[in-house]
């Protein structure tokens, strides 16, 4: 295609990131910055080294610099002179050199974004210790939940968390560039790939799914759930499926579907609760699902409104026809020539998928300064039309950064985020997951509610949706009718399979995205084949979201100098699968097994106390002769391939050592010695451990319509000019109506009235007071 648009044409990164971290510029490439990467000279790279290197680094500039040789660090110094910003991080050759340090460097150039990224962020008492995709699930909570009650907890497959900071470093890179092209200053960030792996695959204290009710995940149970628990996966004719029923009128597709039983006749069962605690529901949808074929059940599941998917095997997923027609892979080479398949770019944009390697001129970006020094996003108009947690997350993202953020609610369709114990409809969950927004209440269904929202629109920057693609269009309020009302509108569409290809209409939510993707068949215990341990887990929710804005920060980069808005979609299927790129690429191409472990141990093990573990990874022959100092009776001569025939014997001298010592005690004298290890900690422990509390990634919140107050993520990243976000509390349904038609569209409470009266506007509907009465009336019982 002739001049394929890119937004982040003109801007040009240096990236001197040599660590797991490597993928958060391949997304800006994506979007058409000029990455150059730097690299020392490097011969005999292992078939394994050099499938990561083209996952993490498909679309970037490769510049090899050689240190010793002055020509070479005066044209580093030149690159990056000319440069609009440095990534840098501790494991690259770079970090330490002379004259580049990134504190000394972002002194020397004030006008340029310098990040400096490490495992666990600098000036705290665990700046030192290494982290690795193991290490930061135990440390961020996400293992404690990971696995099935009563069993060991399960490290989740692939590397899920490392990907995730990846994406959150992309994130705040955007976020620091959008701020330059404002103020012409740029800014030194601290990143902790801890923190952004907190932030960005599950957080304890964000938004969580609405099969918790609201409940915070540190109030849930201390144990893995148990077998089953949540998103059942049911045997078929061919293999399994996995149903998500969470809304009434789901159960009721279910029901009619399965030919009225009475046995589930009562109006109880179209709550939530009420069907998880009935014993005999689920045996009867196996026995209805027993003779069908996973196809038959998908098609019924879409007659009846039911969300269903096929749980497939990672073969199976990335040969579907859904992602063959869509091209989510595409064809790249090894630099020895080795051909192999890679992700084609995780982000639409007015239908053209943003595929590595293109590149286009432009001239140099610039924005209007922020009415709030500090919050890059201020002044921005924003309408949030996001549900549950990806829809959630993604307005969060932005308020956070000082948007004036509106959701647009319904009665008759609520968001599900909503649910808790109370009439108010507020939880910790929706507290932490949509703070700093207001709240429209909007019947868009109607006429005069269509009217009003396309007067909204004429006003507004940014809309975001997560519905199943069609839904804009059947409103009537199709991105092209948009783009007529105003422009340079941004519209985002994040759906769970994309807004083309066979799956595209699918009901899509986390779970179902995971079984269709392979990654659900991962994640069990290697010896129980039925053990699927993903049920509590949400993801690819909250990365998707930051997925989805990147795009808008992107576009807003880009909008003042173009004119234009444009259309953002993303696809979680494909997020998901993104971040399995290099392990997909071996599995296709045979150069490597992706699940064949590189040293031993590595893994979880318990420590002494009841249900305790360690998390530890030996990478390579330094750290296994740091372990046999700690543990004389191994032999540091051993080979590694005598290792891994002797795995068992080896670990079970580990964890005579471990049982000798608390999970705290034995991570901090393994990461002492230089061994990446980590407790498993549980949600309730994350504020007190220590890199979190000497960063200040938490702080606490109160709700005026909470009892307590409770945790929330207190920085998007350690800066210099980045204010904290706005502690604006999250609003009740309809709670702003008057006050966001007033500011925004002028109109007075006598037309306020006659809207409300016709059902168009919903304002604030329940009695705060009595409702508070109920809530307190309960805490006490």
């Amino acid at each position: 295609m002739a001049n394929p648009r890119r937004p982040l044409a003109g801007i040009v990164i240096v990236d001197a990131v040599a660590g797991p971290l490597a993928p958060a510029t391949r997304y800006l490439a994506e979007l058409g910055a000029d990455v150059v990467r730097i690299e020392t000279p490097k011969t005999g790279r292992s078939a394994r080294e050099q499938l990561k290197d083209a996952a993490a680094n498909n679309g970037k500039t490769l510049q090899v610099i050689d240190y010793a040789q002055p020509r070479d660090r005066e044209k580093l110094g030149r690159l990056i002179e000319s440069a609009d910003a440095l990534i840098m991080d501790a494991h690259h050759a770079l970090s330490g050199q002379p004259g580049f340090i990134a504190a000394d460097l972002s002194r020397r150039y004030p006008q340029k974004l310098v990040v400096a990224c490490s495992d666990f962020g600098q000036g705290n008492s665990c700046s030192k210790w290494q982290a690795t995709d193991a290490v930061l699930h135990a440390l961020t909570g996400e293992l404690s939940r990971s696995g099935i009650a009563g069993q060991a907890p399960l490290l989740p497959p692939g590397e899920l968390a490392v990907q995730c900071s990846a994406v959150q470093l992309a994130y705040v890179v955007l976020t620091g560039l959008v701020q330059r092209a404002q103020t012409g200053t740029g800014d030194l960030i601290d990143y902790s790939m801890l923190d952004g792996a907190m932030q960005a695959l599950d957080p304890g204290y964000g938004i969580s799914g609405s099969a918790t009710m609201g409940k915070p995940a540190h109030l849930l149970s201390t144990d893995r759930p148990p077998r089953g628990f949540l998103y059942p996966i049911i045997r078929c004719a061919d293999g399994h499926v996995r149903i998500c029923l969470l809304a009434a009128r789901q159960w009721r597709g279910m029901f009619e579907w399965m030919g009225r039983p009475e046995e589930f006749a009562s109006p109880e069962f179209e709550k939530m609760n009420a069907r998880f605690k009935s014993p005999t529901l689920i045996p009867a949808i196996s026995a209805f699902f027993a003779d069908k074929t996973g196809d038959e059940l998908e098609a019924g599941a879409k007659t009846y409104g039911v969300p269903l998917s096929a749980l497939l095997d990672g073969s199976e997923a990335v040969a579907a026809k859904h992602f063959k027609d869509r091209q989510t892979f595409a064809p790249a080479k090894l630099r020895d020539g080795t051909e192999i398949s890679l992700p084609n770019g995780v982000l639409e944009l007015d239908g053209q998928r943003m595929a590595a390697g293109i590149q286009v001129a432009a001239e140099p970006v610039s924005m209007s300064p922020p009415p709030v020094p500090g919050l890059p996003l201020s002044g921005l108009k924003v309408l949030d039309l996001g549900v549950i947690v990806v829809g959630g997350e993604q307005g969060r993202l932005l308020a956070d950064l000082g948007a004036d953020v509106v959701k647009i609610e319904s009665r008759a369709f609520p968001d599900g985020t909503r649910q808790s114990d109370g009439a108010l409809g507020i939880s910790t969950s929706f507290a932490a997951g949509h703070r700093n927004k207001r709240s429209l209440g909007l019947n868009l269904r109607s006429d005069e509610g269509k009217a009003i929202f396309e007067r909204l629109v004429a006003k507004a920057d940014v809309i975001l949706t997560n519905f199943k693609p069609g839904t804009m269009e059947s409103l009537g309020l199709g991105y092209d009718h948009l783009q007529g009302i105003k422009p340079d509108i941004i519209l985002v569409e994040s759906s769970a399979f994309g807004p083309t290809g066979p799956w595209a209409k699918r009901m899509g939510y986390g779970p179902l995205v995971r079984a269709a993707t392979g990654l659900t068949t991962q994640w069990r215990y290697r010896d129980d084949p039925e053990s699927y341990s993903d049920s509590v887990t949400i993801y690819p929710d909250h990365v998707g979201g930051r997925i989805s804005i990147l795009g808008v920060l992107a576009l807003l980069l880009d909008r003042k100098r173009s004119g234009t808005g444009g259309r953002i979609c993303s696809s979680q299927a494909e997020i998901v699968l993104a971040h399995q790129g290099w392990q997909i690429a071996a599995a296709q191409s045979g150069l490597v097994d992706p699940l064949e472990p590189q040293d031993v141990p590595w893994g979880v093990f318990p420590t002494a106390g009841e249900d305790e573990w360690c998390a530890i990874t030996v990478r390579d022959e330094a750290d296994w002769s740091k372990l046999c100092q700690l543990l004389p009776k191994l032999d540091t001569g051993m080979a590694r391939s005598d290792r891994l025939a002797h795995r068992k014997a080896i670990e079970a001298e580990l964890i005579v050592w471990l049982q000798k010592r608390t999970a705290t005690q034995a991570m901090e004298t393994l990461q002492q010695a230089g061994i990446p290890a980590g407790r498993m900690n549980r949600i309730a422990d994350l504020p007190e451990f220590a890199a979190y509390r000497e960063r200040g990634t938490f702080r606490m919140e109160t709700h005026p319509h909470l009892p307590d107050a409770f945790f929330s993520e207190a920085v998007i990243a350690k800066s210099e000019r980045l204010a904290p976000p706005p502690t604006r509390p999250a609003p009740l349904a309809g709670e702003h109506s008057a006050e966001v038609m007033e500011e925004w569209l002028g109109i007075g409470s006598t037309e306020i009235d006659t809207l409300a009266q016709n059902g168009v506007i919903e304002p604030l509907s329940v009695d705060i007071e009595t409702a508070i009465r109920e809530l307190k009336g309960r805490s006490h019982e």
